[in-house]
């Protein structure tokens, strides 16, 4: 069951925070981050401030793939009009399967100013989207505040969705608080062995990703939408089955009605298909099968978990 606000009594977090001048004290405490980086948990501690780059090859300022309305998300985030999706270049994870590796991997995009990244989110609610949902923003987190300082003082009024592969440090999402309205996050793995394979070394995943949902959690609850089923708040999961199982799905279920609730909003993806290096990995090269995804709908179901998108 997903709870209902009403709109027009409806504000964003980053707003309020604005107000108070707390934004301000945030943006200037995420910007420090750079200069010795550990703005996700792989902490390369490079000074990003003088162009030196960790693993996710990204530098100080936003480099940005697109930005449009996007109707492929998941429905409460879509709407009438479209979720306010802005794809950041680079990623932390830089998964062998990625599907935007262009994107992510190789770093296809325009380098931005944040007063620029500012005007793109006003741009996106001008044509209608329903939110701004930042698409692996992970590396960028000082860049998105400071936008938003910007932004809000010209009228931006719309949902942070925070699209992030779930791969986050406990102290940028504490940095978060307040900020971020939807968190629509991955669980890729729980297995240590899977994620240390497939997304670069990346051991740590499955503890990172469980106490860093954990706090998404917490900070924000059950999603919650409108009057006419437009996301307003809350978590959002997402689970890409693999092939063979190799994303535990199995563990993955039970982590989320056993650490946060039965009512979590849980997307159960079938998309997968090899793409970039997945076919350097025989387990990987190939699509799931339809008994599979079944499967993991069953392990869902038979963990009592109640808000499934099933689309």
């Amino acid at each position: 069951m997903v709870a209902t606000m009403r709109h027009i009594d409806w504000e964003p977090g980053y707003a309020r925070l604005e107000r108070s001048g707390e934004l301000a004290r945030r943006a200037v405490a995420l910007y420090s981050f750079f200069r010795s980086c550990h703005l996700c948990p792989r902490q390369c501690r490079v000074n990003r401030l003088k162009g030196e780059l960790g693993v996710c090859g990204a530098g100080s300022r936003v480099r940005i793939a697109a930005a449009h309305p996007h109707f492929g998300e998941e429905s409460p985030l879509v709407g009438f009009h479209g979720s306010g999706t802005i794809f950041f270049s680079h990623c932390n994870l830089l998964c062998a399967y990625c599907q935007n590796w262009q994107i992510s991997h190789g770093g296809e995009g325009e380098s931005l100013s944040d007063a620029a990244l500012a005007r793109i989110m006003l741009r996106l609610q001008l044509v209608g989207c329903h939110n701004i949902n930042v698409v692996t923003p992970t590396h960028c987190v000082p860049n998105i505040v400071q936008a938003l300082r910007t932004a809000v003082s010209l009228g931006l009024r719309v949902p942070l969705v925070y699209n992030c592969s779930g791969y986050e440090p406990l102290e940028v999402l504490q940095l978060l608080d307040g900020i971020v309205d939807i968190y629509l996050a991955d669980c890729k793995y729980t297995d240590p062995a899977a994620a240390d394979k497939y997304s670069c070394g990346a051991r740590d995943y499955p503890e990172i990703a469980a106490t860093a949902i954990s706090e998404m959690y917490r900070q924000v609850g059950d999603l919650a939408t409108d009057e006419n089923g437009i996301a307003l708040r809350g978590l959002m999961l997402r689970h890409l089955v693999l092939p063979h199982g190799m994303a535990g799905t199995d563990r993955f279920v039970r982590f989320v009605a056993e650490r946060l609730a039965r009512s979590t909003y849980v997307n159960i993806m079938p998309q997968y298909r090899p793409q970039h290096d997945a076919s350097k990995h025989p387990e990987l090269s190939r699509a799931i099968t339809r008994e599979e995804y079944l499967r993991a709908i069953s392990l869902a179901r038979a963990a009592g978990l109640e808000n499934l998108d099933l689309r």
